[in-house]
């Protein structure tokens, strides 16, 4: 499981998160959601040590994340930054092989290639791994940096806005994948998403925050509800049902 305890994150002197005090249980999909500037980005780069907090304790498969071995701690957690940008020019394969870093070191064995090859055709990229990365379209691009993450090979995925840029069609498709390295590969997915309803019909949890705070958390019937949403969004939303699923309603017209 993923444990924050009184996670607290301040900017230039501006108090953005905390304090968090959260569980995220192992297994399935934790979808965390709120307003711009929520916090949600801020919490979940702490969660994989790309920020560090400036108080508080986390802890991710039994690890203390700040006080683990960075090669230790990338066996056990991966994270998918919001935005990734790399001065190589890089073919799928060879982003892909970077996933595998902290196992291989830079020398690959034949664990490596098959993990490598199998993060490959679970996001449907076999076709392209020789293309370079500039030259795939954005869909293309976020699915290579996803299996990038995967083929790390870690029980504990992270993934920031994986569907920015991404249009209807690959925004289902990439939640799809999501929900089958949650289902077929035994992984626990924690997501920063903008879209409630991709939320409450992908994942098992959802955790919504405002102004640096955990507002509620609990299941999809229990997150989208009028009572929850426009207090975290500040804006009128009726829920309707379609597929067993709740639907949120915020436009008007």
């Amino acid at each position: 499981m993923i444990e924050l305890n009184e996670i607290n994150k301040n900017y230039e002197g501006r108090h953005v998160l905390g304090p968090i005090n959260l569980t995220i249980q192992s297994g399935g999909v934790t979808a965390l959601i709120g307003p711009n500037g929520a916090g949600k980005s801020t919490m979940l780069t702490i969660i994989g040590r790309l920020l560090d907090a400036d108080s508080g304790r986390v802890t991710v498969g039994g690890l203390d994340v700040r006080a683990s071995k960075p090669r230790e701690l990338a066996k056990v957690v991966s994270i998918l930054k919001q935005e990734n940008h790399f001065m190589a020019r890089l073919t799928v394969r060879q982003l892909v092989t970077f996933g595998r870093f902290p196992h291989s070191g830079g020398r690959q064995t034949e664990t490596d290639r098959r993990a490598i090859h199998a993060a490959i055709a679970f996001l449907d990229l076999a076709g392209m791994e020789d293309r370079f990365i500039d030259e795939l379209s954005g869909g293309q691009r976020q699915r290579a940096f996803v299996a990038m993450v995967l083929a790390q090979d870690t029980d504990y995925v992270l993934l920031d806005e994986p569907l920015t840029g991404l249009d209807m069609r690959h925004a289902v498709g990439m939640m799809g994948q999501v929900r089958a390295a949650a289902d077929a590969l035994g992984k626990t997915v924690v997501l920063v998403i903008h879209d409630v309803n991709f939320a409450a019909a992908y994942a098992d949890r959802i955790v919504a925050l405002a102004n640096g705070q955990v507002v509620a958390s609990g299941t999809p019937d229990e997150i989208i509800s009028p009572e929850v949403l426009e207090r975290v969004f500040e804006t009128p939303v009726q829920v309707v049902r379609h597929n067993d699923h709740p639907v949120a309603v915020y436009y008007r017209p």
